[in-house]
């Protein structure tokens, strides 16, 4: 082994893309970590990673291995900037994508419309052939008419097409078939079958998944292709891995063929971060809350594990039943409630706070770049929460004048004045995100006292504090390095890929072959595909999930179900759903119990960081002060608070509120009473007033 590895990740956000680089010198065993931060630069995502990488003085000729997510994929889709796509589907179900669900959010609406599909009728064709939910084959696949829909395709500009067959999930054979003959015809066009996707039932999930994933995936490939020779170009040649939305990271290659797998990567790294995190320190159960500069995302996770779920949708809201994509995708809500988030009144005189965004350009009033609106950071500014003379950690100068103005615009039509509106808008955005952390709490039968509130992003030692009392958890825990801590879940990230399977099987004698079958050709599956990566079978572990059901009911209720499953051990794992079933739901049946499919999760490690603790030292924090200022609390008043400077911060210190710790890239927000120790790691726990 060399003497040192450098290890990197970067992150494209909204706002900002972010970069850590941890360098283990194997002689010493020391870590050196630098951290850096860039404008986000759409639509060209590429140069911003190339920036970040040069402002944190990362030469690419010296990484070893580089992780990498970004927003492309879910800005594609919702900026309706991908390609023209074409369906190819079953005879008689090309209105599958229009007839859609009947879950329509606002019911009572006669003049509502369903969201508009990615593809226009006129270019969704269908093939004569059937399977049955069994497998089947009923009806042979007819390819004859093919190249003539391929003609059509050409004709009108189609850049993508998607296939997606009725119970492709049980046997893809007709869809294996119509994939290699649009390959043999039509080389050049970006193709995906749903089968690649996903083996799930659901049939305008899974067709509308498919299609989605053709609409990105040239603007996908032309992206990661970029990055690629950028890199290359500057003497990268280490291992490039991409972040998925399952929490793992996946290869180059891979990710390219299923661009949609990378849909929310940014926030599922920050939430798997939080739980490798909650196992260094001891922290199992974290309420994992990530604060950027145009959304608050949350996630709950227990013992440990991240919960992955397939029932994800984009744009739904109160007025819309939005799209489904049916890949694994970490379980999170997200409000549009950041540092950018503009303060806006209604026509009743009421103030919100989000969901609209004044982004990086051009950015909250206090970033003088010509915005006009109040957002959350200039509240935050006006209270003396962030310090203006080190805006930004110093690369901005805050204007003070414009912050003020936008807030007294607000202000004036409510006939209050800054101070109060400032206020208000603090607590306002607090209680948004409150309201989405008891969803993935309360509403799913935890109880937020039994858990920690690991809070990260730009803005996430802001709030963490007021938010944490709100909810009665245990304590706080502000990682180092929050402000990149997205970037630093990457490197926390094994190589991952779920597999879900639809298979029906009452849980009754014979059930239990049924089902170790099924996991057994899907690990097979899993262990062909990785052994394509050069991974060897003995470094891919298995974790494994049934998805179950109360019979002729419509949703399951995931159970993990470990080692190998027999007709004895069949009573268990009722056991362990009638459980579950009852702590998410509070009530359980005397009904028969179903397997419905199974969820197989296959890892491996492929250069996965490990942390080293320092020894802690003094307690003593004086060394790290550096002066006090006048910091209004919003709801505790106005106090003289100690700033620290969370650079020189060491392990073992310990310090009371009122107070500020910051550095480049965040700031935390220490109430009256809190008291503060940082540990081995140097991450700052929060125990709070009377906790």
């Amino acid at each position: 082994m060399s003497g040192k590895t450098i290890r990197v990740a970067t992150d494209v956000g909204g706002t900002f893309t972010d970069l850590v680089c941890f360098e283990t010198d194997h002689a010493t065993g020391e870590q050196r970590i630098t951290t850096a931060k860039s404008d986000t630069t759409p639509p060209n995502f590429e140069e911003g990673v190339l920036n970040v990488l040069e402002k944190g003085g990362v030469d690419p000729k010296t990484i070893d291995f580089l992780a990498h997510g970004t927003t492309v994929v879910i800005n594609a889709l919702t900026e309706r900037k991908g390609v023209k796509v074409g369906l190819i589907t079953t005879e008689g179900f090309r209105d599958t994508l229009e007839i859609a669900r009947g879950n329509r959010p606002d019911f009572f609406n006669l003049h509502y419309e369903k969201p508009v599909p990615f593809v226009p009728r006129y270019l969704r064709h269908e093939l004569p052939g059937r399977m049955n939910y069994h497998g089947q084959e009923m009806r042979p696949l007819d390819l004859s008419g093919l190249p003539a829909i391929l003609d059509i395709f050409r004709a009108d500009g189609v850049k993508a097409v998607a296939i997606s067959f009725l119970h492709s999930y049980a046997n893809p054979a007709h869809e294996q078939a119509t994939l290699a003959e649009v390959q043999r015809l039509w080389p050049e066009v970006a193709v995906v079958s749903s089968h690649q996707i996903t083996r799930e039932w659901r049939e305008y999930e899974r067709t509308n998944t498919a299609v989605m994933s053709a609409y990105v995936q040239p603007a996908a490939q032309r992206y990661l292709t970029r990055l690629n020779d950028g890199l290359t170009a500057k003497g990268f040649d280490g291992n490039l891995f991409i972040m998925q939305s399952n929490c793992g990271v996946d290869s180059l290659g891979s990710v390219s063929r299923i661009p949609i797998t990378m849909v929310e990567s940014g926030p599922a790294s920050g939430f798997w971060g939080a739980a490798e995190l909650g196992k260094l320190i001891g922290e199992h159960n974290v309420l994992a809350l990530d604060i950027g500069g145009t959304t608050a995302k949350c996630s709950l996770i227990e013992n440990g594990a991240v919960k992955i779920m397939t029932d994800y949708w984009i744009e739904r809201d109160r007025n819309s039943a939005g799209y489904p994509i049916m890949v694994p995708v970490v379980d999170l809500v997200e409000i549009g409630n950041g540092g950018g988030s503009i303060a806006w009144v209604d026509d009743f005189g009421k103030l919100h706070v989000g969901p609209q965004s004044a982004g990086a350009m051009p950015g909250p009033a206090a970033y003088g770049r010509g915005g006009t609106k109040a957002t959350t950071t200039d509240a935050n500014l006006w209270l003396g929460r962030i310090n203006r003379d080190y805006f930004c950690g110093g690369a901005i100068d805050a204007d003070m004048v414009s912050a003020e103005a936008a807030l007294k615009e607000v202000g004036d039509k409510l006939g209050t004045d800054a101070d109060d509106i400032a206020r208000g808008i603090i607590r306002i955005a607090n209680n948004n995100m409150v309201n989405a952390l008891k969803l993935v709490s309360l509403n799913r039968g935890f109880d937020p006292r039994d858990f920690t509130l690991v809070a990260f992003g730009g803005g996430g030692g802001m709030h963490a504090a007021a938010l944490g009392v709100e909810l009665g958890v245990k304590k706080v825990v502000i990682p180092a390095g929050a402000s990149v801590f997205s970037a630093w879940g990457m490197m926390m990230s094994d190589l991952r890929r779920d597999y879900f399977v639809t298979k029906l099987a009452d849980l009754k004698t014979g059930a239990g072959a049924v089902i170790e079958g099924v996991f057994a050709e899907a690990e097979a599956l899993a262990a062909s595909q990785f052994g394509e990566e050069d991974i060897d079978r003995s470094k891919i572990k298995f974790l494994r999930y049934g998805k179950f059901r109360y019979q002729n009911q419509e949703h399951t209720t995931e159970v993990l179900v470990e080692g190998t499953i027999t007709d004895a051990r069949l009573s268990q794992i009722e056991a362990d759903f009638h459980e579950t079933y009852e702590r998410e739901y509070t009530y359980r049946l005397k009904a028969p119990v179903e397997l419905v499919g199974i969820h197989l999760v296959a890892s491996a490690e492929v250069g996965k960081l490990t942390m080293k603790e320092k020894p802690l030292g003094n307690a003593e924090p004086s060394p790290a002060a550096k002066g006090e200022r006048k910091v209004d609390y919003a709801l505790e008043g106005i106090h003289s608070a100690v700033i620290y400077d969370g650079d020189k911060l060491q392990p073992g210190m310990r310090l009371t509120g009122p107070a500020v710790i910051e550095d480049s890239g965040t700031t935390v927000v220490i109430h009256p009473g809190n008291r503060v120790e940082v540990d081995a790691f140097g991450n700052i726990h929060i125990n709070l007033q009377g906790a």
